[in-house]
């Protein structure tokens, strides 16, 4: 059986007005690659940043290769568990630059960073006249690409991606997730992945957890998921947001 990556231990997340995630109990192994899926303000985006401390647990204890995540120094931390933005910035840089950064920054050769980029823009297939453009010359789905070209070059050992796809088409959306599949198949890399296209989740994932309301309601094995009930419930879920809105 993989290695335990994360344990959650009865974990919540509050803040001063309202219970975001509440009492979770789950473990994700290395090489997971987890569908984590839910209605608007279930809590997913707030459980992906307890696993790289951009946010704090409130309650419970959430270890990472089994030390309390709490004792490990942020920066350490987050150069092995690395979050894709759903929007992403460059902070005014080419997009040479922007991939090289967080390689940069760990004192690695310019020939192996070089190496690197060349690597993934072919696996992402970015063209090479992207790498001297800057955040204003790319459009959204331009940007969401290079922001996960980015992470990929790091090669961190778990990936945290909201919404990673939500500005592609559905042909790159599909040639990400073959990525990402085979990154988690190969190299044993552990991935988190919200998203609210269940037939893209139903293609990525070996794992589903479903999250209502800040709780973890089902964590099962993607065969095991009945993906119709599952819709229906999501649907359920938001017609009853709206009509609580209305």
């Amino acid at each position: 059986m993989p290695d335990s990556q994360f344990r959650f231990e009865q974990v919540s997340l509050k803040t001063a007005f309202q219970t975001l995630l509440q009492e979770i109990s789950c473990e994700i192994f290395v090489g997971d690659r987890i569908a984590l899926v839910g209605a608007s303000g279930a809590g997913k985006t707030f459980l992906l940043r307890l696993l790289n401390r951009l946010s704090e647990v409130s309650q419970g204890q959430l270890y990472f290769e089994g030390q309390e995540i709490r004792q490990i120094p942020v920066l350490e931390l987050r150069q092995q568990v690395m979050l894709v933005l759903q929007e992403s910035k460059l902070l005014g840089m080419t997009v040479r630059e922007a991939l090289a950064y967080p390689l940069l920054l760990r004192g690695i050769k310019r020939s192996i960073v070089q190496q690197r980029i060349s690597f993934w823009i072919e696996q992402l297939h970015l063209p090479e006249d992207w790498l001297e453009r800057t955040e204003v010359q790319l459009s959204v789905g331009q940007r969401q690409l290079v922001a996960i070209g980015r992470a990929l070059v790091a090669q961190p050992k778990v990936l945290l991606l909201d919404e990673p796809t939500s500005a592609l088409d559905v042909g790159r959306s599909a040639q990400v997730l073959a990525v990402f599949k085979r990154l988690a198949e190969t190299q044993q890399t552990t991935i988190v992945m919200v998203n609210h296209q269940l037939d893209l989740a139903q293609q990525f994932g070996n794992r589903v957890f479903y999250l209502n309301q800040g709780r973890l309601e089902q964590d099962r094995r993607a065969a095991e998921v009945n993906w119709t009930e599952l819709k229906a419930q999501l649907l359920h879920t938001q017609a009853q947001q709206a009509e609580e809105w209305e």
